[in-house]
């Protein structure tokens, strides 16, 4: 067995080298392409500062660009070795905390793109590799300095960009040929490393299908297969597929303007031309004043929206295009419009999105222009703010029912844009502060909704109740591990009291004097119930014994339970008292129980917020609670595999206001995430007609795992509309520029 781990160490390390090897003569290879294009920029740049400044970023890149390649391949070189990856991510690991910089930060960002682009051409031979090193030394994911993940390569060539006096600013004139470069040639180096383990008999076929095809192998062999199905597919979240996916259509766009739009590699910012500045301002106005979309300006629908008015909306956007790119001075400004129109198209295009919406939408075409000609990385960045605010209304009227409940949801879209063409100057700033306000509307609209808001406010005291009826559980449990309790009053403690503490703590305060009073009675009733061989002790368990069981009541109490019960817990609780004062064993020193005490005054102090597992819920109870009818309320305590963490980080990654389709004991419903609690725990999902369904955070994977729990939509809207204008574009390149 030592021999063949062995074996496969060796062959991984011998990847790594060859990969680092065919890695490092790629970087000639970019060198040359930067070095080209500062030459060609250099000469073809009209202004004077432009020209003077690829002149100036031309003669730094002739200086030390050769440096900048052989610094780079050293750096890669050293980062192959077991020792560099492992321990450096030990290193790393133990300086989590420590502050950066302005610059680290910077440099953090530009081999961040630079990784996403290589991502975009090499995913599916990364895909391969990182299936085959794992294969080779046992682990569930390649180590965090591993030379094979595209974003150690890139933060090694940023590293290497500075210290051979390269200026930092010229690296954002460069970066789309020196990631287009990167992208292409790495995939070969990626490709390769695949050939070579392949040629060792590692992993030579990756096909997940026959792992799901049905064979005469009976019942078992088809569990296991499907098992393993689910834990591939699991592996990673759609959402994090569907940024993969995001990426290669950001990158593909880039690529196009790159290739034949003249200028448009200076992805420093930019202001749009006079005239063009001045066309927009006209119909931005033209747009505010007359409203010619149907709806007036004082935000009132004047009309009953359908396809009429969002043609007339598309007409209107198209015309405007013409007018822009008649009025545009350069090509990149030319096609940024068409860019732009095209999306714009493909989002009013969008049926399921109710027309209302759509044309709200349609209003803003301009503000998004003037972000996208000012800052190019608009194109290039699913994070930006107008796209995120976007994309995060689009995902939330899919499906919408405007006729039923639209009413404050339009207002809110309506005014999100009015508060947009209001500052047209202020760039992504203002996107961002309505994509902020539009979260928390969203997050309070949604959990006020019907019957949503009942069970909101109840769910989110349930759950506080019994997290923390759970962790102080787990706390007493630790409190009492070495001490010598009696089996009766470990079971109360861990049952009745614990849960009583909850409650106290919720309704008085974790310090309140009644919240203390009950901690105390645990440490004494713990004391009470050890051996008593002074009679000292015995004199003293009886005098306090009255105060003792009437305070177990008002514990009691506080959990609703009636007196019959109370009587039941109490009596176990005398009869183990009264065989105290018999036992012969030792008695708990005062000062261990007087410790104890101590702990549990600052009991909250000890808790931990860690995966604490399945909260207790009962669908009767909270129905009854909340006084609705059990119809309009599910709670799912089942159903689905055991969740993967990938599944875990998913339900974490859920969006409030997202739509999905909900397979429960064979029903179909469309819901909508409507609240998360705060712990989250317990997530709400409401169905338009009326129903909730409540699902606990595990439950959720498993569902999601076992996809009973679909999204509506993984590609965001500002996304698809990318890949659509990209098609267009593509069986139609003159009209880029035309």
């Amino acid at each position: 067995m030592a021999s063949v781990n062995s074996k496969n160490t060796s062959l991984a390390d011998q990847a790594r080298g060859l990969f680092a090897e065919r890695a490092a003569r790629v970087l000639p290879v970019i060198a040359k392409a930067v070095h080209e294009q500062l030459s060609t920029m250099a000469d073809q740049r009209g202004g004077a500062q432009g020209a003077q400044s690829y002149r100036a970023a031309l003669q730094s890149f002739q200086k030390s660009g050769g440096l900048w390649v052989n610094a780079t391949a050293r750096a890669w070189k050293a980062a192959q070795s077991r020792a560099a990856i492992f321990e450096h991510s030990r290193a790393t690991e133990s300086r989590k905390f420590e502050l950066m910089g302005n610059e680290v930060v910077e440099d953090k960002i530009l081999a961040s793109r630079l990784a996403l682009r290589i991502l975009d051409f090499a995913s599916w031979e990364l895909s391969d590799l990182r299936l085959r090193i794992q294969s080779l030394e046992g682990v569930n994911e390649l180590p965090v300095r591993d030379i094979l993940r595209p974003e150690v390569l890139a933060q090694h060539m940023v590293a290497q960009w500075s210290p051979v006096d390269l200026p930092r600013e010229m690296w954002p004139m460069v970066q789309d040929t020196l990631q287009r470069v990167a992208g292409e040639h790495l995939l070969e180096v990626y490709h390769d490393t695949n050939e070579f383990l392949v040629q060792q008999g590692v992993m030579v076929e990756i096909d997940l299908r026959p792992l799901v095809r049905r064979t005469a192998g009976g019942a078992m062999s088809r569990a296991v297969a499907i098992q393993e199905e689910t834990r591939m597919q699991t592996g990673t979240t759609p959402l994090a597929r569907a940024r993969i996916r995001a990426q290669g259509v950001m990158g593909h766009l880039g690529r196009l303007l790159s290739e034949r739009v003249l200028g448009y590699d200076d992805t420093r910012p930019l202001q749009a031309s006079r005239e063009l500045n001045r066309v927009m301002s006209r119909e931005q106005k033209s747009a505010e004043e007359t409203s010619a979309f149907g709806i007036s300006s004082s935000g009132a629908s004047v009309q009953t929206f359908g396809p009429a008015e969002v043609e007339r909306a598309m007409e209107a956007l198209r015309d405007r295009a013409t007018s822009f790119k008649r009025a545009a001075s350069t090509p990149t400004e030319k096609a940024t419009v068409e860019i732009v129109a095209l999306m714009f198209q493909s989002i009013l295009a969008e049926d399921r999105i109710p027309a209302v919406i759509r044309v709200w939408f349609a209003r803003l075409q301009i503000p998004v222009l003037r972000v996208a000609i000012a800052e190019p990385e608009f194109f290039g960045s699913l994070q930006h703010p107008a796209r995120r605010l976007i994309d995060r209304m689009g995902s939330c009227m899919l499906g919408f029912n405007v006729t039923v409940s639209g009413g404050a949801m339009e207002s809110e879209v309506r005014r999100a844009v009015q508060v947009i063409e209001q500052y047209p100057e202020t760039g992504q700033k203002v996107f961002q502060i309505v994509y902020d306000e539009f979260e928390k509307f969203l997050a309070k609209f949604l959990s006020e909704q019907g019957t949503a808001a009942l069970v909101v406010s109840v769910a989110q005291q349930v759950e506080q109740k019994e997290t923390m009826a759970i962790q102080y559980t787990i706390e007493m449990r630790n409190i009492l591990k070495d001490m010598s309790v009696r089996d009766e009053i470990r079971d109360f403690l861990f049952k009745v009291w614990t849960e009583a503490l909850a409650i106290a703590s919720m309704k008085y305060g974790a310090q309140h004097a009644d919240t203390l009073l009950l901690k105390r009675v645990a440490a004494d009733l713990v004391w009470a119930a050890s051996a008593k061989p002074s009679r000292q002790d015995r004199a003293q368990v009886i005098s306090s014994l009255p105060k003792l069981l009437q305070s177990l009541r008002t514990g009691m109490s506080l959990l609703s339970m009636d007196v019959a019960d109370q009587d039941i817990q109490i009596k176990t609780i005398s009869d183990t008292l009264a065989d105290a004062f018999a036992s012969k064993t030792p008695s708990i020193p005062v000062e261990r129980i007087e410790a104890m005490a101590a702990r549990l005054n600052n009991l909250e102090d000890y808790l931990s917020d860690e995966d604490l597992g399945d909260l207790p819920l009962d669908t009767d109870s909270l129905v009854t609670i909340l006084g609705i009818d059990p119809a309009e309320l599910t709670v799912i305590t089942d159903g689905g595999s055991q969740p993967t963490d990938a599944m875990r980080g998913w339900v974490q990654e859920l969006q409030v206001g997202s739509w999905f389709t909900l397979d429960h004991n064979g029903q179909i419903s469309n819901v909508q995430f409507a609240w998360c609690s705060e712990r989250k725990q317990l997530h709400l999902f409401a169905a338009s007609d009326g129903r909730n369904f409540l699902i606990q955070a595990r439950r959720l994977a498993a569902y999601l795992q076992a996809g009973l729990l679909i999204p509506v939509e993984e590609e965001a809207l500002t996304v698809r509309a990318t890949r659509e204008a990209l098609a267009k574009l593509n069986a139609n390149p003159e009209r880029l520029l035309g």
